[in-house]
């Protein structure tokens, strides 16, 4: 058995990633519409005919503002927990709703889901980690800080998906109004390059074989800026046998298979 992940697209416009097996196909989060999430499948060598179930990890619009649409034409469960389920608008779609409720291991498929609570400005947020065949995917976004819940969750994984969202000095003289960097900054906001390479210099467990950075801000990160940055937390590990990947807004990442 073969697990696998692909970053459908990551950024203030819009995630959706796809996790699978041979048999379940799994999108996580709907932030982009119906005829955008084909089409970036297709690259992917996948067919949206062929999903099984939507996992929504906030209520945010970057990671929900597809979901009508893709409810619409898939027809598949939306599993998300009952407190996100009654923030967000279907619009006329009528989805079959699975509730869950963070810390509970799920199974869909024959791919195994751990989800666990992370600290972001939502009513009630989570990240994943998927297991397969002795293989383990941990997609972890949209978070302040990296708690010692979350750090344990994600040990032992063969690819993670994290955030590396801003870099803290365009951040603070970039564009946007002070409150909302406040937010941003907060421990409910989103995780800095800087805070991405301390973790990785002292609490990462050297196993994930690809590290993939994601939610990388357009206006107030630079991906050689996160890239370099990663790469210092990377080497302070002795990791530098990683792979480093950075996740784009526009465009599917590449295949990634265990």
């Amino acid at each position: 058995m073969s697990l696998r992940i692909c970053v459908l697209g990551s950024g203030s416009s819009g995630n959706c990633a796809l996790v699978a097996t041979e048999r379940t196909r799994l999108l996580i989060d709907a932030g982009f519409s119906h005829r955008a999430v084909t089409r970036r499948l297709k690259q992917a060598g996948e067919d949206t005919s062929r999903i099984d179930a939507i996992l929504v990890s906030h209520e945010h619009s970057d990671h929900v503002a597809g979901l009508p649409s893709l409810v619409r034409k898939l027809r598949k469960p939306v599993y998300v927990t009952p407190l996100t389920e009654s923030r967000l608008d279907w619009q006329d779609a009528e989805p079959a709703i699975e509730k869950f409720r963070p810390g509970e291991r799920m199974v869909i498929g024959d791919i195994e889901i751990d989800t666990f609570t992370i600290p972001h400005d939502a009513v009630d947020p989570v990240a994943f980690c998927f297991s397969a065949g002795g293989i383990k995917i941990g997609l972890v976004t949209d978070l302040g800080y990296l708690p010692e819940s979350v750090k344990q969750a994600i040990r032992g994984c063969h690819v993670l998906v994290l955030e590396s969202n801003h870099d803290l000095d365009m951040l603070k003289v970039g564009p946007y109004p002070w409150f909302v960097k406040q937010r941003v900054m907060s421990r409910v906001g989103h995780l800095s390059n800087h805070a991405v390479s301390q973790f990785l210099a002292a609490d990462y467990d050297r196993r994930p074989e690809v590290l993939v950075l994601a939610h990388l801000s357009e206006q107030n990160n630079h991906p050689e800026i996160a890239r370099l940055t990663a790469v210092d937390g990377l080497r302070s590990a002795g990791a530098e046998r990683t792979r480093l990947v950075l996740a784009e807004q526009h465009h599917p990442s590449e295949v990634f298979q265990f």
